[in-house]
């Protein structure tokens, strides 16, 4: 049952809809009804508030990263490297899932950057420069996030153990099947640029 405990842990901080609760503190309206209607980062920087979507990117970082350390110091030795893989795919998958949105949560891509932050922290500062890289050449967040998460589990079969490898590569998976619409639009040409602007729907 250890496994289902800290996927739990994870779930549950994962969960926190930080882009909603956020976007509704400022009065914005509900972050779900502009651009892809989801909670994260990317949709908050549509309203055009550049601090906003900054708090948002740290905090679903955080809530990740908070979830792995908190498991990491339930058990002692492996069983504690175990215990913080399990969080954080639980973690993920919160913040994809929420119970409380209705199973209709964010993208996952700054929560699995948080918790590969504490996993295997050279795997992450590795994703998030191809990240940076990508964003900066196509302005395109949906496609830059596609590619480091893809490139994370190369990244972290160089770096670091199999366990490792196939955390990141189901966040990878994960992440890309929740980017579908936005393959969709990057293949036809219509998928925003980073920056633009949209006002919620009344």
């Amino acid at each position: 049952m250890l496994p289902f405990a800290f996927i739990l842990l994870g779930y549950l901080f994962g969960s926190i809809p930080f882009g909603l609760v956020l976007t509704h503190a400022a009065g914005l309206g509900d972050i779900r009804t502009i651009g892809s209607g989801s909670i994260g980062a990317t949709n908050v920087l549509r309203t055009g508030h550049k601090k906003l979507a900054a708090a948002t990117v740290f905090l679903d970082g955080a809530k990740g990263a908070v979830a792995v350390m908190l498991a990491h110091g339930a058990l002692l030795g492996p069983a504690g490297h175990d215990a913080g893989l399990w969080a954080a795919l639980g973690a993920v998958l919160g913040h994809m899932f929420p119970i409380w949105l209705k199973f209709k949560g964010g993208k996952g891509v700054a929560t699995g950057f948080g918790v590969l932050i504490v996993v295997a922290w050279p795997v992450a500062l590795l994703a998030c420069a191809s990240w940076v890289v990508m964003a900066a050449a196509f302005r395109m967040s949906s496609l830059a996030a596609l590619v480091a998460c893809a490139a994370a589990p190369i990244f972290a079969f160089w770096l670091t153990d199999l366990p490792v490898v196939y955390l990141s590569l189901t966040i990878a998976v994960l992440i890309w099947l929740r980017h579908h619409a936005n393959i969709r639009r990057i293949l036809a040409g219509t998928e925003p640029r980073i920056g633009r602007a949209e006002k919620p729907k009344a």
